[in-house]
């Protein structure tokens, strides 16, 4: 019996990569496959050269194909970008049988998201935070609930329609169809917070290469989700420039003995550090790096904080802040958060225990994990609305006669 599989394409500035999950007879997804492969065709989240990206999306399926013995076909790709927006919004219907149905949450929801958007943004996400019922609020589940009036909130992400449709034309051109288009953001969460930490209040810092990507929880809803343009590829130019030294030597030197903390390093310490043009290596100060690589993390932090303080959610992230994405491992990255913040931080990896874990659970994988896992949630809802609807439509005419016959 072939089982049904979930593909995850996480499209970075610096990496594509793919994660291939299997169904199991619990429901649950067993991770068996992944594929990466270098990337320059995208720039700070946005595709910026299609045959670069269409290229490195075909060798990372083909790398996990091989890895899986499945044929890849659809896939839930992550976008990202400072041309992404988001705001918070709110709808109102009148229950239309006295009891909710899905077909009302449906146009509750509609409701909220008419807001009026450029014409060269496109609706990405409508996420429900609450539902409010004759007064009574807080309602997470309002189908089969009795009432009259049902009123909304919702957290609508937006955009640029361009950029979605340059994503679409590399995954076709890949030889892949696109099941969803996800925030990279909301996938990340759905692979590293708790329901604890999303309750309590959270903020969660995906630090990728090209962008950083913030999504911010409160009492288990989505509130704020932002983009900044700033992240671990500034830091590898900042070592290149200062070393003098190739970009790819600079990120090696990042990953392996970076600190975000100067304090926590040995002066002692020195590393070795290839220089440009063919000239032998030099070693240098460990502690010189550090130095190098805490301004600007110091600067992208202050600029996380700056936009929590914009959202008006600062004071009711209880659980604090947890960051994830490959360039959150830098040494002292925690610490130095921390500073700033004056909250508890922790490194987001994948909340996967199964097949793969000790490969995958790491914070470069958070939103391949989590597309993955979006994308098998997103199935079951297609599932569920589509057989809830025949049933829904059967049960309001079977009312109807019984009202009227």
């Amino acid at each position: 019996m072939v089982k049904e599989t979930v593909v995850g394409l996480d499209l970075g500035t610096s990496k594509v990569l793919v994660v291939v999950g299997e169904i199991n007879a619990k429901n649950e997804i067993d991770v068996v496959g992944i594929g990466h492969h270098p990337t320059r065709g995208l720039r700070r989240g946005v595709v910026a050269d299609i045959e670069s990206t269409v290229e490195s999306i075909r060798r990372a399926v083909e790398e996990a194909e091989l890895m899986t013995d499945h044929s890849i076909s659809t896939v839930s790709v992550g976008i990202s970008g400072d041309h992404i927006s988001s705001f918070n919004s709110h709808g109102v219907v009148a229950i239309s049988d006295g009891e909710v149905a899905q077909a009302d949450v449906d146009q509750v929801i509609d409701a909220a998201k008419a807001m009026a958007i450029p014409n060269d943004q496109r609706v990405l996400h409508v996420v429900p935070q609450d539902f409010v019922i004759d007064g009574q609020n807080g309602i997470r589940q309002p189908v089969g609930m009795s009432g009259v009036r049902m009123e909304a909130h919702v957290h609508v992400v937006t955009c640029a329609e361009s950029a979605a449709q340059n994503i679409i034309k590399c995954v076709r051109r890949g030889g892949l169809e696109a099941d969803d288009i996800v925030l990279e953001q909301i996938a990340s969460s759905e692979a590293v917070l708790s329901e604890d930490e999303r309750d309590l209040g959270v903020c969660m810092v995906d630090i990728g290469g090209g962008t950083t990507d913030i999504a911010v929880f409160s009492d288990g809803a989505l509130h704020h989700s932002a983009v900044i343009a700033i992240a671990g590829d500034h830091v590898t130019r900042d070592i290149a420039y200062a070393f003098g030294t190739p970009t790819s030597a600079a990120e090696e030197i990042k990953k392996r003995h970076g600190c975000a903390l100067a304090k926590l390093v040995n002066e002692a310490q020195t590393i070795e550090a290839p220089s440009r043009g063919g000239r032998a290596p030099r070693a240098l100060s460990r502690q010189k790096l550090a130095e190098i690589i805490e301004p600007r993390v110091d600067e992208l932090l202050g600029l996380v904080q700056k936009e929590l303080r914009h959202s008006g959610f600062e004071e009711l992230v209880g659980a604090g802040l947890v960051l994830t994405g490959g360039s959150s491992r830098i040494e002292g990255m925690v610490e130095l958060a921390e500073e700033i913040f004056h909250l508890p931080v922790r490194l987001g990896t994948p909340n996967y225990e199964r097949a793969l874990s000790e490969v995958v659970c790491t914070p470069i994988y958070a939103t391949g994990i989590g597309l993955m896992q979006y994308g098998h949630a997103s199935r079951m809802r297609r599932a569920q609305r589509g057989s809830g609807g025949v049933r829904g439509r059967y049960g309001r005419v079977k009312g109807w006669f019984k009202r009227n016959f």
